[in-house]
């Protein structure tokens, strides 16, 4: 009763924030130039005497001529040196009498890691945007508001700069900051963070929320997602005894201060686990959508090489809304999803300052350069950010497309980094047109991809490109060899220079390759390991550039 009261509460304070929030937004968004120079300029003076803008002078910025002429287009390695500044304590290299409460690491899938400082002003931007995101999503699914919600809790403390500032997840960081109420509608504990074998956060993940009504999943990645529904089936026994018992298994790691949290929660479930044992035994499996009823959205990335994964939702989660979570990084917020069903989101211009080049023009001396209210529907930018976190004009290498506008704030919808890219002969292929024409020809054939790259394959007399996927995906040979020459056919329709070159001979078609079962997860775990970051961040490219992809396969086709 207590908890109840407590919980809506804090609903109620929430929601009468964050429709403020969104009150201000909207303005905001019906006049984009406004508001974008008003975010711009409030960030220089704030920063004109840090020692990043006394060496690039925004004390004489008047104009977007003259931060432009002040402040080039920057690379990670250009901020690095005021950043490893700060890491050592002297704040002010980059902030003006702020505090920098953390350093977030980017998910480190390109290289090595890189770091992001975040301030209180970052934080409640942050925080502030989130939420506005969870109130839209709840709101068009009112039941939401009454049941838990699945969402994993990376770590924020991986390690402390010199200066003894954490380094970590943000995400990790601010679900730490929320209060004891709004916690108590998570299924994971914070402390779950310290818990860094996917397959036990996974389990932990099956454990705890076999206990909860559970109304939305959420995670960046939707492979993610998917493998943590597969996980139960393949659990089924220990979790059943766990529950019966009130036990956690000890065939994982526990944190002492997870075990600690846990406690008061494990007692014996034997309804509980009676009724799973009989969704076992009618279904042969146990899916999400047959354990959680209520279960009424995903939160997820769904751009780019994402959607192909959507494809297999229905089978575990069953007739449920997918919202995306929106263009989000270390670096900063850039899309703000304001509807089910779409990778679009909002240009979130109130918490940064944005411009935009032309995806031909990224090359040049002098490239184009607009602002959003400048941009225009169906053409592809990259996008620089200037944000509270110390960067400016900062190239973070995603490609956007203008798919519409709000108001007159443009619409953007996720592509591909920049370097998910793949010239052989010159035809600059984009992971984009490889997920897209790979998610459409599975559609036509009526088939499915658990995993799969394509990568470039080297052969002095004709390169080609091979689709590298694992048995025992698509058996049926002559299925596979259709669905083959479909993706084969799209990516020429997708890409005038592959088709030029697959017409002149320089290209030979694509080609299956099939791996061993777990290749590909394998190469997954290696390539996480050697750069970091978190395991639920983490993208499975759809496009692999480097030659050397192949080579290193070899051993492990079965057949190419």
């Amino acid at each position: 009763m207590v908890m109840g009261l407590l919980s809506t509460i804090a609903q109620a304070w929430t929601v009468q924030r964050s429709v403020r929030d969104l009150a201000r937004y909207d303005r905001a968004v019906r006049v984009p130039q406004q508001t974008q120079h008003a975010v711009l300029f409030d960030q220089l003076r704030r920063e004109h005497e840090s020692g990043y803008g006394r060496d690039h002078h925004f004390a004489a910025i008047r104009t977007i001529a003259d931060f432009r002429r002040q402040v080039p287009i920057q690379r990670y390695e250009d901020i690095e040196p005021y950043i490893e500044r700060v890491k050592q304590g002297e704040t002010e290299a980059l902030f003006y009498r702020q505090r920098v409460r953390m350093f977030a690491l980017t998910s480190g899938t390109t290289q090595a890691r890189k770091f992001i400082p975040v301030t209180d002003r970052v934080l409640d931007n942050y925080r502030r945007v989130w939420t506005a995101w969870g109130l839209l999503a709840y709101a068009a699914h009112k039941s939401l508001f009454r049941h838990a919600r699945l969402t994993f809790v990376s770590d924020w403390d991986e390690f402390r700069t010199p200066s003894g500032v954490p380094c970590g997840s943000i995400s990790g960081f601010t679900a730490q900051l929320q209060n004891w109420v709004v916690r108590q509608g998570y299924v994971l504990p914070t402390e779950s963070a310290k818990v860094l074998d996917t397959q036990a956060k996974y389990y932990l993940a099956w454990r705890l929320g076999a206990l909860r009504t559970i109304g939305a999943w959420m995670s960046p990645n939707p492979s993610t997602l998917l493998n943590l529904a597969r996980f139960g089936a393949q659990h089924a026994e220990t979790l059943l005894r766990d529950l019966t018992e009130g036990t956690l298994t000890e065939e994982f790691e526990w944190p002492p201060a997870l075990r600690k949290a846990l406690r008061p929660r494990l007692r014996p479930q034997r309804q509980r686990a009676y009724e799973l044992a009989s969704i076992l035994e009618r279904t042969g499996g146990l899916r999400p959508r047959d354990v959680w009823p209520e279960l009424k959205l995903i939160g997820c990335w769904t751009g780019g090489s994402m959607q192909a994964y959507l494809r297999s939702f229905p089978e575990y989660f069953g007739d449920v809304a997918v919202r995306d979570l929106g263009l989000i990084a270390s670096e900063g917020r850039m899309t703000f999803p304001i509807a089910d069903g779409t990778p679009s989101g909002v240009l979130e211009i109130v918490s940064g300052y944005y411009e935009f080049v032309p995806v031909g023009d990224i090359d040049s001396p002098q490239p184009t350069i607009l602002e959003a209210h400048e941009l225009q529907e169906g053409c592809d930018y990259f996008i620089l950010l200037t944000n509270a976190s110390g960067l400016y004009r900062y190239n973070i290498w995603d490609v956007v497309r203008c798919t519409g506008w709000h108001h007159a704030t443009p619409l953007l919808s996720f592509l591909n980094k920049g370097s998910g890219i793949s010239s052989v002969t010159g035809e600059k292929l984009t992971e984009h047109q490889v997920a897209a024409s790979v998610a459409t020809a599975l559609a036509e054939v009526d088939e499915r991809l658990h995993s799969y790259s394509l990568a470039p394959c080297w052969d002095d007399r004709q390169p080609f490109y091979g689709l590298f996927f694992e048995a025992p995906d698509l058996p049926d040979a002559g299925e596979a060899d259709r669905f083959v020459a479909v993706i084969d056919r799209l990516l020429s329709s997708a890409n005038i220079e592959y088709a030029a070159k697959r017409d002149s001979g320089r290209l030979g078609p694509v080609r299956l390759c099939r791996l061993t079962p777990g290749t590909l997860l394998q190469w997954d775990q290696t390539r996480l390991a050697k750069s970091g970051g978190s395991a639920e961040q983490y993208k499975h490219p759809c496009l692999i550039a480097d030659l050397e992809f192949a080579k290193s396969m070899e051993e492990l086709r079965v057949k190419c």
